[in-house]
C-alpha cells in the first residue's frame, strides 16, 4: 500500500512532472542544434558567373557564403574573356545551404593548336575541307606554272612556309600555293643542267 501511496503522492508527481519537462527541453535544444548545425531551410540562390574572372567570382562568393572549386578549362570561346568563367554548377538561381562550393570551369588564354598534317602534294579540293575541319581558314591562294593542275604545292601561314607536323593555333589563316597545270615536271636542277649543257655545246661548235 505504501508504493502506491507514493505512486500519487505529490512528491513524485512533482519529480515526473520535471522529468517530462527536463525530456522536452532536452529534446528541442538537440533538434534546434541539428536544424542550426545543417542549415536546415536555409537556402543561398547562387549568383549567375558567368564571363566573370576568379577575383570577382571570389567576392560574390564570399558575399554569399559560398565556395569554388576550379575543376576544367574548356575549348577556347572568343565570346567570353580569358580565364573567366564559361561554365558553373551548380548553375545560376539555384538554391543551395551555405558553404556550397560551386565548380566552374574557365575559358582557356586562346586557341590550342593544332599540327598540320601532310597535306602538299594532294589537291586543293582534297586540302581544303581537311583545314577547315580542323578548324583553320583558307587565305590567299596562288597559283604557280606546274603541270599538275589543281595540286597543292605549298602552304604558307603569314608569308611563312608551313611543313608537315608543324603547329598552329586553331583558326589560323593558311594560304596555298597551287599548280595551274602548265609547264613540265622538269625541277630547276635539270633546267640548269640542260643551261651547262647547252653552253658546252656552243662552246664546242665555235661560239
Amino acid at each position: 500500500m505504501g508504493f502506491f501511496k507514493f505512486l500519487f503522492s505529490k512528491t513524485f508527481l512533482m519529480q515526473l512532472v520535471l522529468a517530462v519537462l527536463a525530456l522536452v527541453i532536452l529534446t528541442f535544444v538537440l533538434l534546434y542544434g541539428l536544424r542550426a548545425s545543417t542549415n536546415h531551410d536555409e537556402r543561398i540562390a547562387v549568383p549567375d558567373l558567368s564571363k566573370m574572372s576568379l577575383g570577382l567570382v571570389q567576392q560574390e562568393l564570399d558575399n554569399a557564403d559560398l565556395n569554388y572549386v576550379v575543376i576544367d578549362s574548356s575549348n577556347y570561346n572568343p565570346d567570353y574573356p580569358t580565364f573567366s568563367v564559361i561554365e558553373q554548377n551548380p548553375a545560376a538561381g539555384k538554391f543551395v545551404k551555405e558553404g556550397r562550393k560551386i565548380y566552374l570551369v574557365l575559358n582557356p588564354s586562346g586557341f590550342r593548336e593544332i599540327e598540320i598534317p601532310q597535306l602538299v602534294g594532294r589537291t586543293q579540293r582534297q586540302v581544303e575541307p581537311t583545314l577547315l575541319a580542323l578548324g583553320f581558314k583558307i587565305g590567299k591562294i596562288d597559283y604557280r606554272d606546274h603541270i599538275s593542275p589543281d595540286e597543292v604545292l605549298e602552304l604558307r601561314h603569314d608569308g611563312q612556309t608551313i611543313q608537315a607536323g608543324d603547329a598552329l593555333r586553331k583558326t589560323s589563316v593558311i594560304d596555298m600555293v597551287v599548280g595551274n597545270g602548265k609547264g613540265s615536271y622538269r625541277t630547276s636542277g635539270d633546267a640548269a643542267e640542260d643551261s651547262i649543257n647547252e653552253a658546252d655545246d656552243l662552246e664546242d661548235a665555235g661560239y
